[in-house]
């Protein structure tokens, strides 16, 4: 189970691995990591 404190490091690492990702690819990982079942 993922929690929010692991997507945040998670983007952050991509962020910081793959700079050349543009800064709308990185909110639609943060926005698809967020939309996460509460059940």
């Amino acid at each position: 189970m993922t929690t929010p404190e692991y997507n945040e490091w998670w983007v952050r690492r991509i962020n910081d691995n793959i700079p050349e990702l543009s800064h709308e690819n990185i909110q639609s990982i943060e926005e698809h990591l967020r939309v996460v079942p509460s059940e």
